[in-house]
């Protein structure tokens, strides 16, 4: 059995384009190992939600540890570091936030855990962060340096099939599925900056069997439901034709490597 590790942004990153792998690989009983590099503390909440003196870091710790137990995650850590906020946000310029942090020594603080675990295998993100997020970029940086410094076997870039997504929001829209505020429905512009076209993508993992798991993972995150509360309101059929598979750009890995799978 293998040991995989997951970098990840934020809580709930996990689980919205991982969560299908995580949890089948959990499933055929490889070691699952979720790394997230921020606290998420710059993310929305819905008023009301957080008790009296209860910060938005402590209550997401808690959802990510729960939905980390809903995917079948051995272990759980925190690299670290304060989250960066969106794009053009003044959490951009913060010193101690992830996409300001040293590469070389964020990468070597996960490239010890690398090594500790005899990981055969790590995921981080494709080169844009499969949206442009400052940290989801950094994620890129930091996860692929430190599989080099650790030398891990086998490194895969998750990302989104930018073609299938697009259809499938098309299809959403014909079957009368609307989003709760049109500010957030995805335009052509938006989704052309989404993952990468199929033609650029090497691996793809059926995850049907894992969308219960992946599902439970996502209701989770309870603080973050304005950003899911679309995917959680699909109807079953429509969530796992939309979440049955995850794509991944393989950078290396083992020969024997099946060409559907991670290890």
């Amino acid at each position: 059995m293998a040991t995989v590790v997951f970098l990840h942004a934020h809580p709930d990153d996990e689980c919205l384009i991982t969560g299908g792998t995580m949890a089948r690989l959990a499933a055929e009983g490889h070691r699952v190992v979720l790394v997230t590099a921020t606290d998420g503390a710059l993310g929305e909440c819905p008023d009301g939600l957080l008790a009296d003196g209860e910060t938005l870091a402590e209550r997401r710790a808690q959802e990510v540890r729960a939905s980390a137990a809903a995917l079948g995650v051995a272990e759980h850590r925190f690299l670290g570091y304060g989250d960066s906020g969106m794009v053009g946000t003044e959490g951009n310029a913060a010193p101690g936030a992830f996409c300001n942090v040293d590469v070389e020594e964020a990468a070597s603080r996960l490239a010890r855990w690398l090594e500790e675990e005899a990981a055969d295998a790590l995921v981080a993100y494709d080169d844009h962060g499969t949206y442009g997020h400052p940290d989801h970029v950094q994620v890129h940086h930091v996860g692929l340096r430190a599989a080099d410094l650790a030398a891990t076997p086998a490194v895969y870039q998750v990302t989104v099939d930018r073609d299938r997504m697009v259809r499938l929001v098309k299809q959403a829209a014909e079957l009368g599925l609307t989003w709760d505020d049109d500010e957030d429905a995805p335009t052509e512009e938006m989704m052309a900056t989404i993952g990468l076209p199929a033609s650029e993508i090497t691996t793809v993992v059926d995850v049907v069997a894992a969308a219960p798991a992946k599902l439970a993972s996502m209701r989770c995150h309870h603080t973050q439901v304005g950003d899911l509360r679309f995917f959680l309101g699909l109807p079953v059929e429509v969530f796992t034709q939309l979440f049955g598979q995850e794509w991944y750009v393989r950078v290396r890995a083992p020969e024997a490597t099946p060409a559907d799978h991670l290890v």
